[in-house]
């Protein structure tokens, strides 16, 4: 094999292939980390539904999907397409990965250009990686790890230090900077904009006509209290995140425990309820119903999770990524849910995961981050 078809050709398809098995990998990882399973037992991938194990010949990424036309050998349940897109999606990243950041090679070049070359390719890859498991889980399950975004941080960082050319810098102390100081720049960026949504947009107010029962329960001890308000279905973290959410209701009458009294105000903050200014412990309220006209529930703007997504991005690509990232997620964000919410008719008031909208625009940053710079520095008059 001439040197020209090895650089060009054999390895830029180990790259794809290379990626397309690590999606397989990423495909356990979006599974089993946000049900608490662990992704090394059991060792093999196994199916969903019937939890038969899957054998090494019948786990080819991309191939066997294709080949079972999307459905369990054994039980003959549909597979979800997502298991296909991961290990193409992943596949084609790394190949772009590599097209873009190794360098070009020739009979002379110095092997020490090679090995670092390839070094923050291996970076990148990384980056990849964990951009595209957090965004399936994050569609999936609305939370991004911390084993994800705090475990990504610190991966940034040593790679930081270890490829300063990560952020065009030369010396290790200055890459490590460089690494600091972007994943500063996105938790702070994003740490502020957490706190001022909140405070503009943390609540969701009900109004009804006629008194309508609301309740809170836990049907499973192991699962988080459920709180229903006519139709609406509330998980207990999400409406009381911060110790200082609470929940106030106008109500015309409550059970608690069990007994039945009329009411006019119901609240519930931290450890307390209050019935009509009449404080008790929640953990003394084993049963809660009752019929309420308004509610003021608190919720988030934005989770905490995508402030340690951006600061691990940060972490690898440097402060400037942060503000692109960002903005570019708020504008594809923003059109993305104008769509759902006119064309697909949801309501407004349901969350829509951010992070994925991050993972895009750093990938954008990734691979066109240069170019929108030369761009953009054009359009100010700074250059040709």
């Amino acid at each position: 094999m001439s040197y020209e078809v090895f650089y060009s050709i054999a390895l830029p398809i180990s790259a794809f292939l290379i990626g397309a098995c690590v999606g397989s990998f990423l495909n356990v990882v979006i599974y089993r980390v946000p049900l608490g399973l662990s992704v090394n037992e059991p060792k093999r991938s196994f199916c969903p539904n019937c939890k038969t194990q899957i054998p090494g010949w019948l786990n080819i990424p991309i191939f066997t999907w294709l080949m079972l036309r999307g459905k369990c050998k054994w039980c003959q349940i549909t597979i979800s397409p997502r298991y296909f897109v991961v290990e193409l999606l992943t596949g084609l990243l790394f190949l772009a990965a590599w097209q873009a950041f190794f360098p070009e090679a020739g009979p002379d070049t110095d092997p020490m250009i090679l090995l670092r070359g390839g070094g923050v390719v291996l970076a990148i890859w990384i980056l990849l990686a964990l951009l595209v498991s957090a965004t399936f889980i994050d569609f999936d399950h609305f939370i991004i790890p911390d084993s994800i975004t705090i475990g990504g941080l610190v991966v940034g960082l040593i790679a930081s230090v270890a490829l300063p050319e990560l952020h065009g810098e030369a010396t290790h102390l200055k890459g490590l900077w460089m690494g600091v100081v972007g994943a500063a720049a996105g938790f702070g960026l994003l740490w502020a904009v957490v706190n001022l949504g909140k405070l503009a947009f943390g609540r969701i107010k009900f109004a009804f006509d006629e008194p309508t029962p609301f309740s809170i329960s836990q049907p499973n001890p192991e699962d988080n209290p459920v709180i229903m308000i006519g139709e609406e279905k509330l998980d207990w973290d999400e409406v009381f995140y911060r110790a200082s959410d609470r929940l106030v209701m106008e109500i015309t009458e409550v059970t608690i425990n069990g007994e039945r009294r009329e009411a006019k105000s119901l609240s519930i903050q931290g450890e307390t309820i209050t019935v009509d200014g009449e404080e008790m412990k929640l953990e003394d309220v084993k049963s809660l119903e009752g019929l309420c006209v308004k509610a003021t529930v608190p919720r988030e703007a934005m989770g905490f999770g995508d402030v340690k997504f951006i600061a691990m991005i940060g972490a690898f690509l440097g402060w400037a990524a942060i503000f692109f990232t960002v903005f570019a997620a708020s504008i594809i964000g923003a059109i993305i849910g104008l769509l759902q919410k006119l064309v697909a008719k949801e309501e407004w008031s349901r969350p829509l995961p951010f992070g994925p909208y991050l993972a895009l625009g750093a990938i954008l940053w990734i691979f066109m981050g240069e170019a929108f710079l030369t761009w953009y520095f054009q359009l100010l008059g700074f250059g040709k």
